[in-house]
């Protein structure tokens, strides 16, 4: 777990990501709406994408793609992401983590 920890130290928003996924579109693409710049790694595309994989699974993603960190913290995957932007959530956890100001 220790790449996946430096990978998302000190980044307010990290998305974990395949190129070729269309839910991980649809996360960035919120997340981005909301004026936050997320750190976003393609794993499909990343030299230890495997390790990562591992890694992520160890730490006990439900989904492969995409995972998403806020403030450090792990989040989840597209449903939990979902459920914190319907229940109005998800903007204070980017504030939260400087991620947005607005």
């Amino acid at each position: 777990m220790a790449m996946v920890t430096r990978l998302v130290a000190e980044k307010p928003v990290v998305i974990f990501s395949k190129s070729t996924c269309c839910m991980s579109h649809t996360v960035k693409t919120l997340i981005y709406s909301f004026g936050a710049n997320p750190t976003v790694y393609e794993i499909d595309e990343h030299p230890n994408g495997q390790q990562i994989e591992t890694e992520l699974k160890a730490l006990g993603c439900k989904t492969k793609v995409p995972v998403i960190f806020i403030g450090q913290e792990l989040i989840g995957g597209p449903n939990e992401i979902m459920t914190l932007h319907i229940k109005g959530k998800l903007v204070k956890l980017l504030k939260k983590a400087n991620a947005i100001w607005v």
